[in-house]
């Protein structure tokens, strides 16, 4: 199943990065690679309950099962011990991963209260884009009253683009909405 961001994409969004970055190799054309979905969940691993109302949710929201992230290390000052689950994680790769981009970019982020625009300064060294959103209930699967509490999250973007520049030109040219100068 082809989603309409993949297909957007695949018909003209690589052909306008091939002209501006004058790559002939249709391998050496940036690309998503990935999407990462973490969630910390801090003190609700004391609560089961609360725990599994949020990997539900993170599961409707991505539309794949989370994996608990244990803790490798024990901090006395935390009351954290190693093994005990601190967070849950999601990869999409994909028609997924597409999915997940269309609703963030086209629903999600227009929503969110004084939207105007995601911040420049969120890419890595290796065109790597990280976005925090302080609550997963702002995506419209997600029925407030049923869910968890609120709980913040976080988007990593994984692009194949060897620098700052091109990955930013990538997810402009996707629909990702950049802050305007």
């Amino acid at each position: 199943m082809i989603t309409r961001l993949q297909e957007k994409y695949e018909k003209k969004v690589k052909n306008v990065l091939a002209k501006e970055f004058g790559t002939k190799n249709t391998f050496a054309i940036p690309k998503v690679e990935k999407v990462v979905v973490n969630v910390g969940i801090g003190n609700l691993s004391k609560n089961q309950q609360q725990t599994d109302a949020l990997k539900k949710d993170l599961a409707t929201i991505t539309g794949q099962a989370p994996s608990v992230r244990n803790a490798k290390v024990s901090i006395a000052s935390f009351s954290l011990r190693a093994g005990m689950p601190v967070g849950l994680s999601v990869t999409l790769r994909g028609g997924r991963m597409y999915s997940f981009l269309d609703r963030l970019f086209s629903i999600v982020l227009p929503r969110l209260r004084d939207f105007r625009g995601v911040s420049l300064k969120s890419f890595d060294e290796m065109g790597n884009y990280t976005l925090g959103l302080e609550e997963h209930t702002v995506f419209p699967e997600i029925d407030s009253t049923k869910s968890a509490s609120a709980h913040g999250f976080e988007v990593t973007i994984v692009t194949t683009a060897k620098d700052k520049e091109q990955s930013k030109r990538l997810l402009e040219l996707m629909g990702m909405p950049f802050q305007k100068d």
